[in-house]
């Protein structure tokens, strides 16, 4: 297997999947500094500003550093964690057509979490550039 093809492939991806969570992020941003009040779940007993500001850190900033491949596996950690208390929480009641979506995302960070962001990535240039 030609390892440049490889990393071609989790570029491709990468900026694929967090380009299309930032979709979900961007609004939320948005929103998060917007003269309305806010109102969104509290799946986990946090409170609903606080969720909401992880939602947004996790959907919009991470979406962002893993586009630039920048901290990657640490960035896609709270996007897993996001998506799965979206998927296996809040959309239990809905049922699977509402929790497929999350756990497409989730399975798409948790690969990230596992590969990295590749050599075309600025993890990869940053460790190049340290050794």
């Amino acid at each position: 297997m030609n390892l440049r093809n490889v990393d071609l492939g989790i570029l491709i991806f990468r900026i694929a999947i967090a380009t299309l969570m930032l979709t979900h992020g961007y609004p939320k941003l948005i929103d998060f500094f917007g003269s309305d009040e806010l109102k969104f779940a509290d799946p986990i007993g946090l409170g609903e500003e606080i969720s909401y500001t992880l939602v947004v850190f996790a959907e919009f900033v991470c979406s962002v550093f893993i586009v630039l491949g920048f901290l990657t596996r640490f960035a896609a950690i709270p996007l897993i964690i996001t998506m799965a208390v979206a998927a296996f929480i809040v959309h239990v009641p809905d049922g699977f057509m509402k929790q497929e979506l999350p756990i497409l995302y989730m399975f798409g960070f948790i690969l990230l979490a596992f590969t990295g962001g590749g050599k075309y990535s600025l993890d990869f240039y940053i460790n190049k550039n340290k050794k």
